[in-house]
């Protein structure tokens, strides 16, 4: 008789989540029904010494209640690279702390361990910048510290989205239209004075009837069906934390292109489970620190994503056996 595989979940505290939308638990019921030992710590639990990984563990187990989802065990010491599964599912910000967090990570992959996603990979894609390695993909975008292209972006494009490198969340996301007399103001906030950098967009109209489609990519494929979040209509973000809707509905052809494009780099670069966010067709981001949508979808459809996901675990897993 096998062992169950065994799986540390870093995360934020399982004590704040909304566990009816929150895609972590969602990941780590369908472990847990595969009779999967699962494990819970925060990055304060994690650290290094003499170049080993270790970590202070908790053994989790985890229900699908609304009001009493989980249940830890007493801590104890363990080194990370005897963990075969990791997965890091702690949210931005993504700081130097988080930047920390995957070194240590990377060296428990080093040792043995199977990272999801991989450290390196969440270090190198930032959310925003990766776009860049898929121009074919995306609407005309501009990365820069200076305000002067900001605004030259903007009399070319009429109408564009402007946003920190750095946000998550909808947050300090800018529409702006030619003409508007804040557009200095907010290039000048947003750069920090031409100090910082910005990504700034070609307005996508669909966002209003359309939504922004979270599409989530698991080991390079797509799940079956998309998340489209809906703004409201006294907002322009199509982002859930920002109250917009999420409807799901089926991928279109042009979706599966797009993941056609870039899912086998997210695969052969360690990126199991990553969300890209589709406007009319164009890729505007590609998460890979912590995607969620999970619990959403399932709930409409009957679905159970979180599942793909462990099935690409195995693969995985059976693949470092072999080799």
């Amino acid at each position: 008789m096998t062992s169950p595989i065994r799986v540390l979940v870093v995360m934020d505290p399982i004590a704040s989540i909304k566990p009816a939308k929150d895609t972590t638990l969602a990941m780590m019921l369908a472990a847990q029904r595969r009779g999967w030992q699962l494990f819970y710590a925060e990055q304060k639990d994690l650290w290094l010494r003499d170049g080993v990984a270790h970590g202070y563990l908790r053994e989790i187990k985890v229900r699908d209640d609304l009001h009493d989802w989980f249940e830890l065990g007493e801590a104890r010491t363990e080194r990370l690279g005897d963990v075969p599964v990791i997965l890091m599912r702690k949210d931005p910000p993504f700081d130097m702390e988080y930047i920390y967090t995957t070194y240590i990570l990377e060296r428990a992959e080093e040792q043995g361990a199977l990272v999801v996603n991989r450290p390196q990979g969440l270090r190198d894609m930032n959310e925003k910048v990766f776009t860049a390695w898929f121009p074919q993909c995306c609407a005309p975008t501009l990365i820069t510290r200076n305000i002067d292209d900001m605004f030259a972006f903007l009399r070319e494009h009429l109408r564009i989205v402007c946003k920190p490198l750095y946000g998550m969340g909808g947050r300090s996301i800018f529409v702006i239209d030619r003409g508007d007399k804040n557009a200095g103001v907010v290039f000048e906030t947003l750069s920090e004075y031409g100090t910082r950098y910005a990504i700034v967009q070609k307005y996508i109209p669909d966002i209003v009837t359309s939504g922004d489609t979270r599409i989530l990519v698991i080991d390079g494929e797509p799940a079956p069906y998309g998340l489209a979040r809906i703004p409201s209509a006294e907002d322009n973000r199509g982002n859930l934390a920002a109250g917009a809707r999420g409807v799901g509905r089926e991928l279109t052809e042009r979706d599966r292109w797009l993941v056609g494009q870039i899912g086998p780099t997210l695969r052969e670069r360690g990126m199991l489970f990553v969300g890209l966010d589709v406007i009319g067709g164009y890729v505007t981001e590609i998460n890979v620190t912590s995607p969620t949508g999970v619990r959403e979808l399932d709930k409409q459809y009957g679905t159970e994503i979180a599942g793909l996901l462990m099935d690409a675990i195995e693969r995985r897993l059976a693949s470092q056996t072999k080799s």
